[in-house]
This record gives C-alpha cells, sequence and structure tokens, in this order.
C-alpha cells in the first residue's frame, strides 16, 4: 500500500446536490423549490414558531416557574461529607477549599443527609433544624 493508493471508505464521502444546474440534473428550473410563493423566493421565509398567524405554541401555554439568578451564590453540604472531611473547626474559607462548595458561594447551608459522629465547630454556616440537632448531639457547635 502506498500514500496515494489510500481511498477513504465506501459511502464514507458523498457530493452535496448541485441544484439548478439544467434540465438533465433533475432539479433543475426552479431547484426542487415548486411555483411562486414565500418560500421560493431568496431570502424571504417566515420566522421560527410562525403558525401562518395562528396565535403561536409558545404564546398560547401559560408562563410559570421562576429561576433566581442569585441562586449561584448559595450553596448546600451534607453531614455526610463533612464527616469525610475531618475538619475540626469549618467555616466558608475551608469549604471551598476542600472543593465542597462553588469559589462563587456565599451562603452555605449543612443539610441532614448521612451521618456524623465528630464535634465540629461551625463559624458563619447556617444549618437546617435536624442537622443543627445532629451535630450538637455529636458534641458540635455553631458560632
Amino acid at each position: 500500500m502506498e500514500l496515494n493508493g489510500i481511498k477513504s471508505a465506501d459511502g464514507a464521502k458523498h457530493y452535496k446536490r448541485r441544484v439548478g444546474r439544467g434540465i438533465g440534473s433533475g432539479i433543475g428550473k426552479t431547484a426542487g423549490r415548486g411555483h411562486k410563493g414565500q418560500k421560493s423566493r431568496a431570502g424571504g421565509y417566515h420566522k421560527v414558531g410562525f403558525e401562518g398567524g395562528q396565535m403561536p405554541m409558545q404564546r398560547r401555554l401559560p408562563k410559570r416557574g421562576f429561576k433566581s439568578h442569585l441562586l449561584k451564590f448559595n450553596a448546600e453540604v451534607t453531614l455526610a461529607s463533612l464527616e469525610l472531611l475531618g475538619a475540626a473547626e469549618i467555616d466558608l474559607v475551608t469549604l471551598k477549599q476542600a472543593g465542597l462548595v462553588g469559589e462563587l458561594a456565599r451562603v452555605v447551608k449543612i443539610i441532614k443527609t448521612g451521618e456524623i459522629t465528630k464535634a465540629l465547630k461551625c463559624t458563619g454556616i447556617g444549618a437546617t433544624a435536624a442537622a443543627k440537632a445532629a451535630i450538637e448531639a455529636a458534641g458540635g457547635s455553631f458560632a
């Protein structure tokens, strides 16, 4: 085998159909666009979602839901992940360095998923009622 003899696999390459190139091509004259009308002309076509003047789907359906742009500043940490972390004192900086919360996080809340056995001193971090009870039962505290 030589470099000049290498060919693509069968069916790997196919030529783009050239429309409007004579009667013999089978797609000459109107080039598959039919006769007259908006769709046959260059540059003219309806906008996406246009339904011929009927009220479009995106306007018929009710508006609902809302996603706050402030959510990116909130974060949650589980008791199980704090157990694995193994630090005695926990604050926002510690959690960011450990990679448990994102760099943008400003408000962090501990949620009760999993169990905790170590005593933790939490500074500047919120917790759900159940998580707070679990941490205090393990000998931890909140500041």
